[in-house]
């Protein structure tokens, strides 16, 4: 994703339009556009006032990383809610029999990978949800 296309996403992540943003950072409304649609490139000073705006690392503005610091991250009840679930899958997958994988008897290694795959997905959820559900339905326990 090219810089522009990351501005522009954090910007709408923010539910922020391109004048609101404009007049906040002291710049006219098409120079933003400019920087957004990668007709401009933005000084540094400007892509530092932009991340802060936008409450994102310059890295991910300027694509060295994929995460947005501005995404959710876990809470403490969250953590012990996602270990409760994997100990619950760990037991399930120790206790069943005639497991398979490709018609062959599953592996222990087998086991962990598909364990860290589930884990994974289970964060993944749990990270989606919390930004999608207003503060005030949220559980507040950590």
């Amino acid at each position: 994703m090219a810089l522009g296309e990351r501005l522009k996403k954090a910007r709408n992540d923010k539910n922020l339009t391109q004048m609101e943003v404009a007049k906040k950072l002291g710049v006219t409304n098409g120079a933003l556009s400019g920087y957004e649609r990668n007709y401009r490139d933005p000084d540094t000073n400007m892509l530092k006032q932009m991340a802060e705006l936008y409450e994102v690392s310059l890295d991910y503005l300027l694509g060295n990383k994929n995460i947005n610091i501005n995404e959710p991250d876990l809470s403490k009840k969250d953590e012990r809610d996602v270990a409760k679930r994997m100990d619950e899958l760990r037991e399930d997958l120790s206790s069943a029999t005639g497991l398979l994988f490709n018609g062959e008897p599953m592996s222990e290694e087998a086991k962990e990978s598909l364990l860290e795959a589930m884990e994974f997905g289970i964060r993944l959820a749990k990270k989606n949800n919390k930004k999608f559900i207003p503060n005030k339905y949220r559980d507040n326990e950590d």
